[in-house]
């Protein structure tokens, strides 16, 4: 008897010692094929498409360090750093570097302005002018009959100027926010010049019109306001918006680079715009907030959050932003974009997975390609590839494209023959552009995949579109 109870214990100790191991080594699996699966985002019908490695990827497209972190099933699955923080110092990225968010910064910032509403503080289609007392936006012929309101500024419909911002070197005169509202510092004033609501256009001025309104409301500086209600309940406790980034951080924070290697000048820009940009933070804490919302969408149960909150703010509107994140079909999440950093975060509505991604680099391209190795892995919807093809063209077709075109307030564009395609260059680039024909007159970036659409007048070509862009044909 005594032998089978000993057996018997031996076999549960055995059988509890092997779960871990075995799920530890699922998980490395998973992680390695993640690692070797990456793919370009941009492929041509016809051709072979190479699977990448991700170490290998960093160092072929000079980006120093990228991290990672994943959630599955309503926690933190894992978190990974690559590559390197600093260069110069040879300092590793690990899962506790932190980096900008960048425009991840708003949908962040922007659920303190959803708490407000919820506890009645403000309302969030009343003029932001009723709880502005430090600053008042100006008003205009637009906003006679309709105005600048919180869920407008939430979801880039305000009719407000200033899309980005460029942040400030260590040494510059930081201005205060409403000097920046001003246009004191180094971006135009944040004004209305057109009628809210009507149109969408990204607006960095609009959150730090609403940065200054919730400090106007609570009296205390915004990053105390933001650790208090938003980042410690959330978990973000080694995360903060202090911008200059503190001391005590500065160990641990990866340093910026330009897409040319050089070193961000202070080794990191600072921002007082810091609900549009200035949040400093890791993907393990960058990722809770996704953990909250997923959690409050796919239970429809309180949280940080009321559902109905929630719902309202996933809910598709222009340009495919909600109140705070954008939103898609199948995902929800948002980009970040500060001198020296660039970041992503995408959470699914269907599926209990989330991402994120930070890199100490202009170049983020490695991000999306990191993103479709994920989806590929974890099944996930919403995320391709951009395919493009590519159509055969004479060169007396291509010859009638060349000549000089004017893009307003971007300068002029030069476009010459090339083998099997076309070249563009000018004020607008840093390097010619690669054109290669996928119809009669829409040629795409070679590298990037967009689109160039050269326009008609019978057989004269009179003008070329970039994005919304027109330059007309002037020689």
């Amino acid at each position: 008897m005594r032998n089978l109870i000993f057996i018997s214990l031996l076999f549960l100790l055995f059988s509890c010692s092997t779960k871990p191991k075995k799920e530890n080594t699922e998980l490395e699996d998973k992680i390695t094929r993640i690692e070797n699966g990456l793919q370009p985002n941009l492929q041509i019908e016809g051709d072979s498409i190479p699977n990448f490695n991700l170490d290998e990827r960093l160092k072929e497209l000079g980006i120093p360090g990228v991290s990672i972190a994943v959630i599955h099933n309503g926690k933190l699955e894992w978190a990974k750093g690559y590559g390197i923080a600093d260069v110069s110092e040879n300092h590793p990225v690990t899962s506790k570097t932190m980096f900008l968010a960048g425009s991840i910064s708003k949908p962040v910032a922007g659920l303190r302005a959803h708490q407000l509403a919820e506890a009645g503080t403000i309302h969030l289609d009343s003029s932001v002018n009723k709880y502005l007392t430090s600053w008042k936006l100006p008003e205009n012929e637009f906003t006679e009959k309709e105005k600048v309101t919180t869920r407008r500024i939430l979801n880039h419909t305000a009719g407000l100027t200033v899309w980005g911002f460029p942040g400030y070197d260590k040494g510059d005169t930081i201005p205060t926010v409403p000097e920046v509202l001003d246009g004191k510092g180094n971006t135009d004033s944040v004004r209305v010049y057109k009628t809210p609501g009507e149109s969408w256009m990204y607006s960095g001025g609009g959150y730090t019109i609403m940065q200054l309104m919730i400090t106007d409301l609570e009296g205390k500086p915004f990053p105390e306001i933001m650790q208090t209600n938003v980042l410690d309940p959330l978990g973000m406790t080694a995360s903060t918006f202090e911008n200059p980034l503190p001391e005590k951080y500065h160990s641990i924070a990866a340093t910026g680079y330009r897409e040319n290697g050089d070193e961000v000048e202070g080794k990191w820009p600072i921002y007082p715009e810091m609900a549009a940009a200035g949040l400093w933070t890791t993907p393990s804490q960058l990722i809770l907030w996704a953990q909250e919302v997923q959690k409050i969408q796919q239970t429809q149960k309180d949280g940080l959050l009321k559902t109905q909150t929630v719902n309202e703010m996933l809910t598709e509107g222009m340009n495919e932003y909600g109140l705070g994140p954008s939103v898609r079909e199948h995902t929800y999440g948002h980009g970040g974009a500060d001198e020296g950093f660039r970041a992503n975060l995408v959470a699914w509505k269907e599926h209990p997975v989330a991402v994120v991604m930070m890199v100490n680099s202009d170049n983020g391209s490695i991000m999306q390609e990191i993103l479709l190795s994920i989806a590929k892995e974890y099944n996930l919807p919403g995320i391709d590839p951009m395919v493009r093809k590519v159509v055969e063209q004479s060169e007396e077709e291509r010859t009638k494209f060349v000549g000089t075109y004017t893009f307003p307030e971007m300068g002029e564009a030069f476009v010459v023959l090339k083998e099997n395609g076309l070249e563009i260059d000018g004020e607008f680039t840093d390097e010619p552009i690669m054109l290669l024909p996928e119809t009669n007159t829409q040629y795409f970036n070679k590298s990037s995949g967009t689109y160039y659409t050269f326009h008609m007048e019978e057989e004269t070509v009179t003008g070329i579109q970039l994005w919304d862009r027109i330059a007309p044909k002037t020689k």
